[in-house]
């Protein structure tokens, strides 16, 4: 946990104090230095004010540091731009008709083989993508 409070500091160090306690609305720089300072024992983040740090800043070394805790690493999602809601569908399903076919040509001798295995993640990936992209397509519909 000293790592995220490290990191928590750090942001707003960085970032400022007056600045962030002004653009994600803390009551005052005060109150956010205690809250932010790893050694200030009273005072603790709720993740709301992380949350709001976050956003405000842009800067998400506390997200970083948090993930890594727990053996995990955090990679940025680049998200699709959004297109025709009926051609993003119409794209999602042919890539699932590539996977049932891909499928079904595999399993036509009642196994999957290292190569067959490989085609058909492959498929899945391209399905995955075009669900992403319809789902971004929607959203913005």
């Amino acid at each position: 946990m000293q790592e995220l409070m490290r990191a928590i500091y750090d942001v707003v160090d960085d970032h400022g104090t007056r600045k962030i306690a002004e653009g994600a609305s803390f009551s005052s720089r005060t109150l956010l230095s205690q809250k932010a300072n790893p050694d200030y024992g009273t005072h603790k983040m709720n993740v709301e004010e992380l949350d709001r740090i976050l956003m405000f800043t842009k800067d998400f070394r506390p997200l970083h540091a948090w993930a890594e805790k727990y053996g995990f690493a955090l990679t940025k999602k680049v998200q699709p731009a959004a297109i025709d809601v009926h051609q993003a569908l119409g794209r999602a399903a042919f890539e699932f008709a590539e996977v049932t076919v891909e499928t079904h040509a595999a399993m036509a001798d009642g196994r999957v083989d290292q190569v067959e295995r490989a085609r058909i993640l492959k498929e899945i990936a391209h399905a995955e993508d075009a669900l992403s992209l319809l789902k971004a397509s929607v959203k913005v519909a």
